[in-house]
């Protein structure tokens, strides 16, 4: 279903693509049914307004245009109007794409973000070459080869400090308490994207997911692995999914990392436009955390392929959810490679339903439990989601929509109400009926 030529996608990404439409000879209607053949007509009419369209703005637009510019952009707006999630890829944007969803690619290994025009450093990955090189979080790259980051993009800047693996990159660092810049220079490496994230809460192993790329299985499994060595089984009260703010990704991830966490049974189901393109997708592989009690968190950034684990865990009684409704983006977007130089077309294809059947569609994911957080005043504009339904020209969800919901999560620890309330019920500090889940009430397996 995946891979190879189309790769399914559950996320909120953008992109787009030129296909060729062979229009039949009228002569080959004639076995056609008087309906078919005036549609067949009516569409031919509508290719021929189109090309008509074209050459007029070709031969009279003020300014001579770009060929491929006018059919780039009559696409795009093509499939900007079927839904938001429709697009298509250049190229670039196309590697570009791949090079997420891989989870790996040639660089230095250092997350950064744009700070006053200059490159800083959030924090380097360990074990790569930016960490080995001696770079620290909080440095600020004010040069890439000699030429300066002032005045370039973020993504820009980026782009330059990746690369063919083996090769070489100089970086002129500022570093808060020295002088002089640093000056050193870094050979390219392999890079796997930290998709997952990991620790020990005492008693109680906490994992985060910050979005399903091909890596995120391979890696949630490691996590487990290590945090049932660190704590010991004997000790370990349970398990904290966060989901919170991830934006989606692979369908794949989503239906193998639900699978660490049920011993069996429907994670998901895709429902297309024919009855007969309803697929079904199983948990495989067992329960990696031999039942320890789970407890996911999601909040109105949490997205499609996070939707689906949370869905899943929910509906199977293997988890009880917290924090606030999810986002809702319940659609299928499958990526179609359009051959070489010409980008991919990424198509909403289907819609997917949770295994009691619900669709998150416009809807999302409700929590068990609902647990707000305490924003910052200075923040409280930006806390929340409007989510799937404020986005014009969603697909419609079944019945009521939802609104939009908080999407902010506290950058310490113990001001994560969300967490917090987590671990007091692993723990058995505090009762909720909710927790845990009644599994008599779980969907059949």
């Amino acid at each position: 279903m995946m891979r190879k030529t189309i790769l399914v996608l559950l996320g909120a990404a953008t992109g787009a693509a030129l296909t060729l439409l062979a229009i039949q000879p009228r002569s080959v209607l004639t076995g056609f049914s008087a309906k078919a053949a005036a549609a067949a007509s009516d569409t031919y009419r509508q290719l021929n307004l189109f090309g008509d369209v074209f050459e007029r703005v070709r031969s009279d637009y003020v300014e001579k245009p770009e060929d491929s510019k006018l059919v780039e952009s009559a696409i795009n707006g093509m499939l900007a109007g079927l839904d938001p999630h429709s697009s298509y890829m250049d190229a670039k944007s196309f590697r570009d794409m791949q090079v997420q969803t891989r989870g790996e690619f040639g660089g230095l290994g250092i997350e950064v973000t744009m700070e006053e025009g200059l490159v800083k450093v959030v924090s380097p990955i360990d074990e790569t070459p930016a960490a080995k090189a001696g770079v620290m979080a909080n440095d600020i790259i004010t040069h890439l080869d000699d030429e300066a980051v002032q005045g370039l993009t973020l993504n820009q800047a980026v782009e330059k400090m990746r690369g063919p693996v083996n090769t070489k990159i100089k970086l002129k660092i500022r570093r808060k308490g020295q002088d002089n810049p640093i000056e050193v220079t870094i050979v390219r490496d392999v890079i796997r994207v930290r998709s997952v994230r990991s620790r020990a809460e005492e008693d109680v192993a906490y994992i985060r997911i910050t979005q399903f790329n091909e890596q995120t299985t391979e890696f949630t499994k490691k996590a487990i692995a290590d945090l049932t060595s660190q704590i010991t089984v004997n000790k370990l009260k349970g398990y904290v999914l966060d989901l919170r703010n991830n934006p989606g990704g692979l369908l794949d991830q989503a239906i193998s990392v639900s699978g660490t966490f049920l011993e069996k049974g429907e994670v998901v189901s895709t429902r297309g436009r024919n009855v007969e393109e309803t697929q079904r997708f199983v948990a495989r592989g067992g329960d990696l955390t031999k039942g320890k009690p789970i407890i996911v968190l999601i909040n109105g950034g949490s997205a499609s392929a996070s939707e689906i684990v949370a869905g899943a865990l929910q509906d199977h009684k293997r988890a009880t959810v917290i924090g606030t409704r999810s986002f809702g983006k319940g659609s299928v977007q499958t990526i179609i490679p359009l051959g070489s130089g010409n980008g991919a077309l990424r198509l909403t294809t289907a819609r997917y339903y949770t295994p009691s059947g619900r669709t998150i569609q416009a809807k999302g994911i409700s929590p068990d439990i609902e647990v707000l957080q305490d924003v910052p005043d200075e923040l409280k504009a930006r806390a929340d989601t409007k989510g799937e339904a404020s986005l014009r020209g969603h697909l419609k969800g079944d019945g009521q929509e939802g609104a939009g919901s908080q999407a902010y999560v506290p950058p310490d620890a113990k001001n994560d109400k969300a967490l917090q309330n987590a671990l007091d019920l692993l723990r058995g500090k505090v009762v909720n009926a909710a927790f845990p889940p009644n599994k008599k009430a779980a969907v059949p397996n």
